[in-house]
């Protein structure tokens, strides 16, 4: 490979990197137009590579950076929603509303007051790697949580959703929990589920690279900062895996420290370990088993 090839990867990582300040830092989100000429590219060339790179649409990186400011918004004390929208850099109160409650899984009132009367469909279960909790809101399965103890998953998630009403499964629920816990015990079989993600620009990044890792592989902190633009972020990154709340939907357990030793995992280096081990039997004797060695973090 010729060194153009080799510098061209990191080249359109620190344009792509750039444009996402630039998205962070306006007051209101720059046009496709805006964002290309400032890179020195087409708009469609610019699209393509920003996609590449992240993940997601310049249009969908702003969504997602809003939707941070949003929430941040109405999470300060005594919030009103149109201060709160105002806050996030939504100039018309049309706008605002249109896209909001695909931003927040709800809407920016029911937010502001902890999920009231917004309903979360859940039921608790066992698989073969202990306790499993699955939820879905209106727009998709929004929690996959792995454990020792079913009643702290449940406090878990009615901490994320204090004033939800939360309501346990039906039949056809307990089939869709049925389909999960098959997918969590063996991975590569896949999961055509629509998914509830919530997070920040950054985390959406890093969650939809992470997403990219086939079953059976894995990639360092390091790799993941560097596919999304951010090799400086690898703190971050890992900051971004332990937020997830979509166990194996999001395949965090794929993530490993840079000398290939398990780190840290939310539900547990234990679970984590067994995850890849099974990933990497199915994947085949050809495909290299996870490392197990060193001290987990």
């Amino acid at each position: 490979m010729n060194a153009h090839a080799t510098a061209k990867p990191h080249r359109d990582a620190a344009l792509i990197a750039a444009a996402c300040r630039r998205i962070e830092q306006a007051d209101a989100s720059p046009s496709l137009d805006e964002l290309a000429q400032a890179a020195g590219l087409s708009p469609h060339h610019f699209h393509r590579v920003f996609k590449a790179v992240t993940g997601l649409t310049p249009k969908a990186y702003a969504q997602a950076h809003r939707g941070k400011a949003l929430r941040d918004a109405l999470a300060k004390p005594g919030a009103k929603v149109v201060d709160a929208a105002f806050d996030a850099g939504f100039n018309a109160s049309s706008r605002f509303y249109d896209s909001a409650d695909a931003m927040l899984g709800m809407k920016p009132a029911q937010y502001r007051d902890g999920g009231a009367d917004a309903r979360i469909e859940f039921a608790i279960g066992q698989c073969a790697l202990g306790a499993i909790l699955v939820a879905r809101s209106a727009r998709g399965l929004c929690a996959i949580s792995l454990g020792d103890d079913p009643d702290a998953l449940l406090c878990e998630l009615q901490d994320r959703f204090p004033r939800a009403e939360l309501v346990g499964g039906d039949a056809a629920f307990e089939r869709l929990v049925a389909r999960v816990v098959g997918f969590v015990e063996a991975p590569g079989i896949g999961l055509d589920l629509p998914l509830d993600i919530r997070g920040t620009a950054f985390q959406q990044r890093v969650w939809e690279a992470l997403r990219r890792i086939p079953a059976g592989e894995t990639a360092s902190y390091a790799e993941i900062a560097a596919r999304i633009g951010s090799p400086k972020s690898v703190r971050a990154v890992a900051q971004a895996c332990a937020s997830n709340t979509l166990a194996v939907a999001i395949p965090c357990h794929r993530v490993v420290r840079s000398d290939g030793a398990l780190s840290g995992y939310r539900w547990g280096v234990a679970r984590k370990r067994e995850l890849l081990s099974r990933e990497s039997d199915a994947a085949g004797p050809a495909a290299p088993r996870p490392e197990r060695r060193g001290r987990a973090e």
